[in-house]
């Protein structure tokens, strides 16, 4: 099984770029995946990209910001940044407690909540001491 857990795909062992290990993917999950993608760009339009741990990585200012990934039946979100009440309760549905998110495959994925997530971690990265604000 490769890093992503689809068992028997033809995916390579090694990506070098998000838009190919997209282009291994379903096209089914490769659609959702470019979605998350773009909700995250859009919540952090200066970020770069790159692959690290086999996983599509947003970075800023050249280092990791967030990594997601698909696997067979839910696409993964990390970290997960620190939050609110009101937050915390929108993200308890997929959170794995582990600094994780699971968004099923087979649920509307909330790519809404993904984009303020991700803009929540460049204000946590921004602030330099890992707490909540809005």
């Amino acid at each position: 099984m490769n890093g992503t857990g689809w068992k028997g795909s033809s995916m390579p062992a090694k990506f070098t770029t998000i838009d190919e290990y997209i282009g291994a993917l379903p096209e089914d999950v490769a659609d959702i995946i470019e979605d998350v993608r773009q909700a995250i760009r859009q919540a952090v339009p200066d970020a770069g990209e790159r692959i690290s741990y086999q996983m599509p990585t947003i970075t800023l200012d050249g280092t990791s910001l967030v990594h997601f990934a698909a696997w067979k039946h839910h696409i993964g979100l990390y970290p997960l940044p620190a939050a609110d009440d009101a937050l915390a309760k929108e993200i308890a549905p997929y959170n794995t407690g582990k600094g994780t998110a699971r968004f099923p495959l087979d649920k509307a994925i909330p790519y809404d909540l993904i984009a303020r997530l991700a803009a929540q971690l460049v204000v946590q990265r921004d602030d330099g001491d890992g707490s909540f604000r809005s």
